[in-house]
């Protein structure tokens, strides 16, 4: 039977109409490509490094230690969102007290999408219970990380000589290399460099002035020590990164010496833990190395102060200073974080 006119105009309309509106469904391929170029990439993840731990900030080249501080900078500003620890667990041993190093580490382990476990000293004592030998092994079949937190840095060197995943060290007596990383990570967003920069270190010859040494011997500084003759650092760890002949090291005990023209003054605890029995010792010997607003002003006008925290006020540094506008030490401490994220990221980057 042959359709009439307005019949025939139904037929040929209704498909019409019908194809119109699935075309109207599907987004165009110019939307498309802006919503992946919105999104950040899954993909990010740095190149990767040649050691298979991090104990030291040594253990990672110049090279490596520049694309961690970038690629830190580039994940907290949301332009990668990697997930590296899908699907695995890190051990986080902890033998001392902490705020920012264990709250930043589980933060850091979740948002690389993994999940952290909480192990204490009770749990584990390393080479008393167990041998850091089996330790080391056990909890290489268990888990994807382990991040330890202790107190002699020779315990950390064995459990990741005998692990086969890597091991990340977030505090010994006799390096903090986290913190350092976080801290001219800092100098970066602040300063708008790393290279060149004179940081001014008042105060005992720690833990974290060794890694603020070791960072010496992959990037060029000035680093001036200003301590007490009865509080000097570990000089073999001194002389290690005098090696580096573009940085300069400069041990005085003249405050004044140490902080004039500084971009940076940075400080610690006097007494660190493990040491409070030291603590009066430590402050009688250590008073006219006080981080005060007189000493400070000597340094650059542009100059930052840094405290790896956590603080005593009115003994190492002031509440003028350090709640002062040239402190940036919040931020810094945010930057474990990251830094620590990054570290991570590019210690699980390559297949080993």
């Amino acid at each position: 039977m042959t359709p009439t006119k307005s019949t025939a105009k139904k037929a040929k309309s209704g498909p019409a109409k019908k194809t119109a509106r699935v075309s109207k469904s599907k987004p165009s391929p110019k939307a498309t490509s802006a919503a992946k170029k919105s999104r950040p990439s899954l993909s990010g993840m740095p190149g990767g490094v040649g050691a298979k731990d991090f104990l030291r900030i040594t253990d990672f080249t110049t090279q490596e230690v520049r694309a961690t501080i970038d690629w830190a900078l580039r994940w907290k500003a949301g332009k990668v969102a990697p997930r590296p620890m899908s699907d695995k667990v890190a051990g986080l041993i902890f033998h001392k007290p902490s705020l920012r190093t264990r709250q930043s580490f589980e933060t850091a382990v979740f948002r690389l999408g993994g999940h952290p476990m909480f192990i204490t000293d009770k749990e584990i004592q390393l080479g008393v219970r167990e041998s850091i030998h089996d330790v080391a092994k056990v909890m290489s079949r268990y888990l994807g990380l382990i991040v330890i937190r202790t107190f002699s840095q020779s315990d950390v060197e064995e459990l990741a000589r005998h692990a086969t995943i890597p091991v990340i060290n977030a505090l010994t007596d006799a390096h903090h290399p986290c913190q350092i990383l976080g801290d001219i990570m800092t100098a970066q967003e602040h300063l708008g460099r790393i290279d060149n920069l004179s940081i001014a270190f008042l105060g005992d010859g720690n833990n974290v002035f060794h890694s603020w040494a070791d960072l010496a011997a992959r990037i060029p500084m000035d680093l001036r020590l200003g301590t007490s003759p009865s509080t000097m650092p570990d000089m073999k760890i001194v002389e290690e990164a005098r090696r580096n002949s573009a940085s300069k090291i400069m041990i005085t005990h003249d405050p004044v010496e140490a902080v004039r023209g500084a971009d940076i003054i940075y400080t610690d605890v006097w007494a660190s833990m493990g040491q409070k029995d030291q603590a009066d010792a430590k402050a009688s010997q250590l008073a006219a190395f006080q981080v005060n607003a007189a000493l400070v002003k000597l340094a650059k006008p542009s100059a930052i102060v840094l405290h790896c925290l956590p603080a005593e006020r009115g003994r190492e540094i002031t509440d003028e200073v350090i709640d002062g506008p040239k402190s940036v030490v919040f931020d810094e401490a945010e930057n474990r974080l990251w830094i620590q994220g990054a570290v991570i990221a590019q210690l699980l980057a390559k297949t080993r």
